[in-house]
């Protein structure tokens, strides 16, 4: 028998709404008149659709496969609000939107918030099921949108946030393409000369017998490793792959790499500039939607990505707690927090308008990031020209050198 997600009203304006097993919409709406509600809408439940594409059968075995990405929460969380606006019951929105999803790990989790919404779960307590979907910035933001009946004006600082958020990372990401296409590039051209130069030029030195220097036989020894040992070599790659993954995933590690990321000089105002922003946008969004600040600082520093800035705000948030202004317990942090980051803060508080004086920061900051993402090929091109220039040096030295000994000997 089909199962239907229904709205229904009684005389008397009180909605409802859930799921429901009937033959058809009639015999539905006889149901629910019989317990005094009048049928005001009703959608086939297609939760239980069979997967049918490859993705989809795979998924529900193997769900760390897909991930949601941050445009389609976003895409979300925009529509949901102006649904809200327009009236629509949450459990009625997110069914609509589940179905609207094209991503079926999203679609599977907002069917099941609506099932515990129905049963009378919170929203944001639902939400709470998914972290890998729904961060914790994005629930306790919910909870208090629910809270305080200001949902729709959380959703829509929700919206804003990702958004920022979604524009800085695609500008990082854009910056790095430059060198990364130059580097695969190199690595490339390096393989194929290792492969298919080298042995050929070898075999000419071997019949010549002529003295190899040292750096010649170790490119010589690397070029028949890769032509006889390529296997051991693709094998080599992913240990290490995974050995670096597996490092950052340890608290040292990830502490060792974060601060040498502070300490490059082209890379470490970036990373800076980032991480204040991301502080400051994330900070904002929560005190502007009513979350206490001691919370709000714990959240976000569960949103950042480098280690040093998220004790920096761990510790600034046990130092609120103490009864510590916000711009006092920044301040032993101006190494990794520029001073006018405090000094906003500082006047916020005297103010009282934390919330938007943190907004202006994280505009001030993005731009800052984008800035020094449009500067960033400029400044790269020429350490990556450096680069290829040495390693094609030495390549060209080492091949020679043997050469103009042979004709020094004639």
């Amino acid at each position: 028998m089909p199962r239907y997600f229904y709205t229904a009203k009684t005389f008397q304006g009180e909605s409802k709404s859930g799921i429901l097993e009937a033959k058809d919409k009639h015999q539905l709406a006889r149901i629910l008149r019989q317990e005094g509600y009048v049928l005001i809408s009703a959608d086939l439940d297609e939760e239980k659709k069979p997967l049918t594409t490859f993705q989809e059968k795979w998924w529900g075995a193997l769900p760390f496969l897909e991930k949601v990405s941050l445009t389609e929460k976003t895409v979300f969380t925009r529509n949901l609000r102006v649904m809200i606006r327009a009236g629509i019951s949450l459990p009625r929105a997110l069914r609509t939107l589940a179905l609207q999803t094209k991503s079926q790990k999203f679609r599977a989790a907002l069917l099941d918030i609506v099932e515990e919404i129905v049963k009378g779960k919170n929203f944001s307590d639902s939400l709470s099921k998914y972290p890998d979907i729904f961060s914790e910035l994005f629930q306790n933001m919910a909870k208090v949108g629910e809270e305080a009946g200001t949902l729709e004006e959380v959703l829509k600082i929700l919206t804003r946030q990702m958004e920022r958020e979604g524009e800085l990372k695609s500008k990082i990401k854009g910056a790095m393409i430059y060198p990364a296409v130059i580097i695969l590039t190199m690595i490339g051209i390096g393989i194929l000369m290792m492969v298919m130069v080298v042995p050929k030029l070898a075999e000419t030195f071997e019949e010549l017998a002529i003295e190899l220097p040292l750096t010649t036989q170790l490119i010589i020894g690397i070029s028949f490793f890769l032509l006889e040992r390529w296997y051991l070599f693709l094998g080599l790659v992913l240990v290490l792959v995974f050995l670096f993954q597996a490092i950052l995933k340890t608290k040292k590690g990830k502490k060792f790499f974060d601060n040498l990321t502070l300490k490059i000089p082209i890379i470490s105002p970036i990373i800076k500039k980032t991480n204040s922003a991301y502080t400051v946008r994330t900070l904002g969004s929560l005190i502007s939607s009513g979350v206490p600040i001691v919370r709000s600082l714990e959240v976000t520093s569960r949103t950042l990505g480098n280690l040093y800035f998220k004790e920096a705000m761990e510790k600034t948030a046990e130092e609120v707690r103490k009864g510590a202004k916000l711009s006092e317990s920044l301040r032993p942090y101006e190494n990794i927090y520029s001073p006018l980051v405090i000094q906003m803060i500082e006047v916020g508080e005297e103010t009282g308008q934390t919330s938007d004086i943190l907004e202006k920061l994280a505009e001030f900051f993005e731009e800052e990031v984008t800035n020094a993402t449009k500067n960033l090929a400029a400044v790269i091109e020429p350490v990556l020209m450096l680069i290829v220039g040495a390693t094609v040096g030495f390549f060209a030295i080492s091949m020679i050198q043997p050469m103009y000994s042979m004709l020094g000997a004639i």
